[in-house]
């Protein structure tokens, strides 16, 4: 068999099956009438024919082996790590965990809710801070993040932030990034030079240790900021806090980083996750997801998602940030991490970091040679004038990698994984014996207060209790390994072993993102070919993969609209269409790029208004900038006035972004870069089959026309260089690889047969369910695209069941629920992708008839409306099994409903949670155990 016949979920009879129930004769006949010929595309995907699974791992390998793995000392945020095994194999390794969708459904993510509660505890815990959110995209962003909370938070009227000279050099490159569109100042600032604050700032960036390795005692400079009205964000190492004084305890009021070095390997530069905290009183104003304890039904004490109305679905342009995903995958890993060694396991790591450092310094400076501080955790910066070229050469010939700041000076990064012969063939490079370890200054700084008290820091040490804990965690959880997650928007489809098998390799785990050139042939080279195999699949000119989420896609795509009306001294071109059936991260992104959004309204069917469009190019036509649309829509449509509306756009002077969302709809048939449009972001994480990993990681590419191309995200390393949106060149390279396989063994036919099967699989259930739910969209000859939306809202308004009673009814079934009220309120968004076979497609369109079986006897009376299965689902084992059953169903309906196999039923853990009832007593770290009492 093919890869693409195992990627495919229906047989050749399955699919015969399929089509006969819609009116088809064939894929391509359903193809045919469900495309607009407007934008159809008839030719050939030029893309390598389909390799097997064991030819594509030996090129993979292949690829690998030109990447040369060294000895890393070069830093600058990035750092060697173990990963524990039993965190690897059971974590990073693991469909449970890999597999899983964002907990938007609490009851049926309680363990991966847990674990993001455990991160955020380590880092409120380490930071010294109160609140931390479950998790950020890269250093470079959590710190632009905390950047713009700071001007929403602060009560100066300045736009200047201040910025200490010695940030990580691809932080200060993203802060560029995002300070410029929205009017905010940068001005850095040398301390060690004694450089005066000025008079007047809303906000203060700190690093701590600084770039170069020093730490500073930065008490007296927060207390300066806060008198001049300003809040302080503090970059620290989260590592580093185990022996430094931590920021929460010299009056920071954010901090932001990463989590990397707590066991995530270096990847050339992710994923990994970032952290951000805050103090008491900002974390309302606090970006991205935060888990918060709440209670279910019975009382009991639960986990969900608090605080969801700041989500960017809600807030649209009024939203503070476009950032809608997380790193849970990675989070789950650094937290774990922390869980594993436990306080003094972590102590004891970074103490033999430290050591290592003050060996390093202490040989160098009794030989003569200068260190530009002798306050440091693991970083050493030494002075040689004319010689840094020739030493990190001469190190490098030794398997070393260190950094050449400049030509006079060197530094030397310890990590975890450094050892004594490590640093004895550094100092070699430096022409010094091994000496003395140096005397610290950073002692007087050195952390007094305790941290990780929480007994889940003290359980698991042992790899028998990890790996107990570990199973018992994703054992609450529902993912793909268990059945389908049919949700609309968010494309979950098989994530193959084969695509999975190279992230772990040392080859691309194990490369610093700013390793020489020399060491990295390989990763270019899948880079350079995905890129390649991305804008032949949409019909672009070129492909950035340098955005780590969609979001950021999004926004480098209008970075790069911006950057071409500039070019052209078209300024004032700063509007942005948006369709009011777009997603949401869509119009927060407009505002981060400078745009002013305006909104465009849709018709009756779901589709664009056309006149409402027409209207709004004319009152805006010289200040248009660009629109932003999905196609298909958010409705699942093909829109036929998809080639007008691009046209208008263009006449009027703007570009055309398509979201690209919904690729799995198109590819093979359609490409977005020849049907009008002029940039577009693709999500690997759905089309391209990387993982969700319960919320991240993700990979949002930005492909555009040749027009656009100067302005793709650049180098943050670079000078001069623009607009870097993530902190490392590739952005999450280490999980290129799982796209890269995908698209090798899949070839242009399967790709095509895979699109085809996914709008057949839709189309399907829409079929199949319309006559008990209504569909509220649908296309050309009444067809849906990739995914379908089941109007509830009849049946709400006729017997009060809601759609949330059908999404957690559908647990009880055995099902994830597809997305609820998005994009329409009270309705229920399927998407079942190609990857499932005809019999979980029936398993969920018979659950869902059930589900409607059990309305209708609440709209008879035989169940009463505020008592009975939908009201009370989902059902808990412990619930089923008690003693008292007062309700007006027997047992085994609320257990076991029809179709459900006794043999393999899925338990949530937790009934319905009480949201409102967290949002009001916010409670975002681990409870203490009591809680968990009967």
């Amino acid at each position: 068999m093919t890869f693409a016949s195992r990627h495919i979920g229906p047989d050749q009879d399955e699919q015969t099956h399929m089509l006969k129930n819609i009116g088809y004769a064939s894929l391509d006949a359903l193809m045919d009438a469900a495309i607009p010929e407007v934008i159809r595309w008839h030719g050939t995907l030029d893309l390598p024919e389909a390799a097997s699974e064991e030819e594509t791992i030996a090129e993979l390998r292949a690829i690998a082996s030109r990447n040369t793995v060294t000895t890393s000392m070069i830093g600058l945020g990035y750092y060697g790590t173990f990963t524990p095994a039993v965190i690897k194999r059971n974590v990073l390794e693991n469909p449970a965990w890999y597999t899983a969708y964002t907990p938007y459904q609490p009851e049926i993510s309680q363990g991966r809710l847990e674990a993001l509660l455990n991160f955020q505890t380590m880092v409120t815990d380490l930071t010294g801070l109160t609140t931390a959110n479950a998790s950020m995209l890269d250093e470079g962003t959590a710190v632009a993040e905390a950047m713009t909370l700071a001007r929403r938070a602060s009560k100066s009227k300045s736009a200047v932030y201040v910025v200490d000279a010695d940030t990580l050099p691809q932080t200060l490159s993203v802060l560029r990034t995002r300070a410029e569109p929205l009017g905010i100042t940068l001005a850095i600032v040398d301390l060690d030079k004694g450089d005066q604050l000025p008079a007047e700032y809303f906000g203060l960036h700190l690093q701590y240790p600084g770039a170069s390795g020093a730490v500073r005692d930065h008490a007296a400079l927060i207390a300066a900021a806060h008198s001049a009205g300003a809040l302080v964000t503090v970059a620290a190492d989260l590592l580093a806090l185990t022996l430094l004084r931590a920021p929460g305890e010299i009056g920071a009021d954010i901090a932001a980083g990463t989590t990397q070095r707590f066991g995530v390997p270096l990847g050339f530069g992710g994923p990994h996750a970032g952290y951000l905290a805050v103090r008491a009183g900002l974390e309302r104003s606090l970006p991205g997801r935060l888990v918060g304890v709440s209670k279910d039904a019975d009382g009991a004490p639960a986990y969900r998602l608090a605080l969801q109305t700041r989500e960017q679905h809600i807030r649209r342009e009024k939203a503070t940030s476009n950032i809608c995903t997380a790193q849970v995958l990675l989070a789950v890993m650094a937290s774990m991490y922390a869980v594993y060694h436990g306080p003094a396991g972590l102590r004891a790591i970074a103490k033999r970091v430290h050591d290592h450092a003050l060996t390093v310094a202490g040989s160098l400076t009794a030989a003569g040679i200068a260190v530009t501080s002798d306050a440091f955790f693991d970083t050493v910066t030494a002075v040689v004038p004319g010689r840094a070229a020739a030493i990190v050469e001469a190190a490098a010939a030794e398997g070393v990698d260190l950094r050449l700041v400049d030509a006079d000076h060197v530094s030397v990064a310890c990590d975890e994984t450094t050892t004594a012969a490590h640093v004895a063939t550094v100092l070699t490079a430096f022409g010094v014996p091994v000496s003395e370890p140096s005397e610290c200054g950073a002692k007087p700084l050195g952390r007094t207060t305790d941290y990780l008290t929480h007994p889940v820091f003290h359980s698991h040490h042992s790899e028998t209790s990890m790996l107990r804990y570990l199973r018992k965690l994703s054992d609450r959880d529902y993912a793909l390994d268990r059945g389908m997650i049919p949700l609309g928007s968010c494309t979950m489809k098989l994530n193959a072993t084969t695509e999975m098998e190279p992230v772990t390799w040392p080859e691309f785990a194990n490369i610093h993102p700013y390793a020489p050139a020399s060491r990295t042939a390989g990763y270019e080279h899948l880079v350079s070919s995905l890129e390649g195999w991305l804008a032949e699949i949409t019909g672009y000119d070129a492909v950035s993969v340098q955005p780590n989420a969609g979001s950021q896609g999004e926004l480098a795509g209008l970075l790069a609209i911006r950057g071409y009306h500039r070019s052209r001294g078209e300024e004032h071109r700063n509007v942005c269409l948006i369709p009011s059936s777009a997603h949401g991260t869509n119009a927060a992104s407009a505002v981060m790029a400078g745009m002013k959004v305006v909104v465009v309204a849709c018709d009756s069917m779901g589709n664009i208004d056309m006149a409402d469009l027409s209207a709004k190019i004319a009152a805006h036509s010289s200040s248009l900038a660009a629109i932003m649309v999905t196609y298909p829509s958010t409705h699942g449509v093909y829109e036929t006035s998809i080639a007008d509306l691009c046209a208008a756009v263009h006449d009027a002077g703007g570009q055309v972004y398509v979201d690209g969302a919904n690729l799995n709809a198109l590819v093979g048939y359609a490409r977005p870069g020849r049907f009008g449009a002029d940039v577009s972001h693709l999500n690997l994480h759905k089309t391209f089959c990387i993982p969700h990993g319960g919320g991240g990681p993700g990979v949002g590419p930005v492909a555009v026309r040749a027009h656009l191309a100067e302005f793709l995200p650049g180098d943050p390393l670079r000078q001069g260089d623009h607009h870097a949106v993530s902190a490392a060149a590739h952005g999450s390279a280490g999980i290129l690889p799982i796209s890269w396989a995908y698209l090798r063994m899949m070839g242009p036919d399967g790709l095509v047969a895979a699109t085809g099967a996914a709008v057949l699989a839709a189309n399907y259930v829409a079929s199949r369910l319309s006559g008990h739910y209504p569909v509220l969209y649908a296309g050309n000859n009444g067809l849906v695209a990739h995914e379908c939306i089941l109007d509830l809202r009849p049946i709400t308004k006729a017997t009060g069941v809601s759609v949330d009673d059908v999404a957690k009814r559908l647990i009880d079934y055995g099902f994830h629920a597809p997305t609820m009220s998005f994009p329409v309120a009270g309705t229920l968004m399927v998407e079942p992708t190609e990857s499932e076979d005809l019999a979980e497609l029936d398993r969920f369109c018979d659950a869902m008839i059930a589900i409607k079986g059990e309305i209708d006897q609440v709209a008879a009376g035989e169940w009463p409306a505020g008592d009975n299965p939908l009201a009370n689902a989902p059902h808990t084992a412990s619930a089923v099994t008690a003693d008292v059953w007062e309700h007006p169903y027997p047992r085994s309906v609320a257990g076991f409903p029809p179709g459900v196999d006794r043999t393999a039923k899925y338990w949530p853990p937790v009934r319905r949670i009480d949201g409102a009832y967290g949002d009001r007593n916010l409670v975002c770290s681990c409870p203490d155990p009591s809680a968990f009492e009967d």
